[in-house]
């Protein structure tokens, strides 16, 4: 009766100590995602009625993407960046899919045209120093871990930018990290 009590203490001791190294090798391998930091932002500020850019609205952007993952490659779908002045869609744009490698940061520097009805009150706004813009970001990723391609990943992220008079980032940060976004600001690409 001793012998099998033992032997069944035994076992357990076992199982306990391999699912504990089951979980710790699931915490180390775990891939983690991605960062993505808006590191420029400009807009046209000119009042001339000259300049062209000003009043089409042509805004660049600089966006960061860090791969912080030592020992996992990320493979990207189409990433679609949209600026949003308070509900209405300032512009979008597509960012094409690619892969970017293990421990790997990436800028991709940009322009959109601004849509010409919310353009108007945008510029009034940034002249005031008072303009806001939300920053919506919708991707889909896979891990590449040991030559194998993880499922699909949904990336819903968002950032606010408050822009200075001088149609630049304002205030003491001046990158803006998108984070997750609530469930109401996610779209159709999930």
């Amino acid at each position: 009766m001793c012998d099998s009590k033992n032997f069944y203490v035994w076992l357990l001791q076992v199982f306990a100590l391999l699912g504990l190294l089951a979980f710790l090798l699931w915490l180390t391998l775990r891939p983690k995602n991605p960062t993505y930091t808006i590191v420029d932002f400009s807009a046209p500020t000119s009042n001339q009625s000259n300049n062209t850019s000003s009043e089409n609205g042509a805004i660049s952007y600089v966006l960061e993407i860090q791969n912080p993952n030592k020992d996992s490659g990320i493979y990207y779908n189409d990433i679609l960046l949209t600026f949003y002045y308070g509900q209405d869609s300032v512009g979008e744009k597509t960012i094409p899919s690619f892969y970017q490698g293990k421990h790997k940061t990436r800028q991709l520097s940009d322009h959109f045209d601004a849509n010409a009805r919310v353009w108007k009150a945008l510029r009034s706004t940034i002249l005031n120093a008072t303009a806001e813009l939300k920053v919506g970001l919708v991707t889909k990723i896979r891990y590449k871990m040991w030559g194998r391609k993880s499922k699909h990943h949904g990336m819903n992220l968002q950032g606010q930018i408050r822009i200075g008079s001088d149609g630049k980032i304002s205030g003491k940060n001046k990158k803006i990290k998108l984070k997750h976004t609530s469930k109401r600001w996610r779209s159709r690409y999930d």
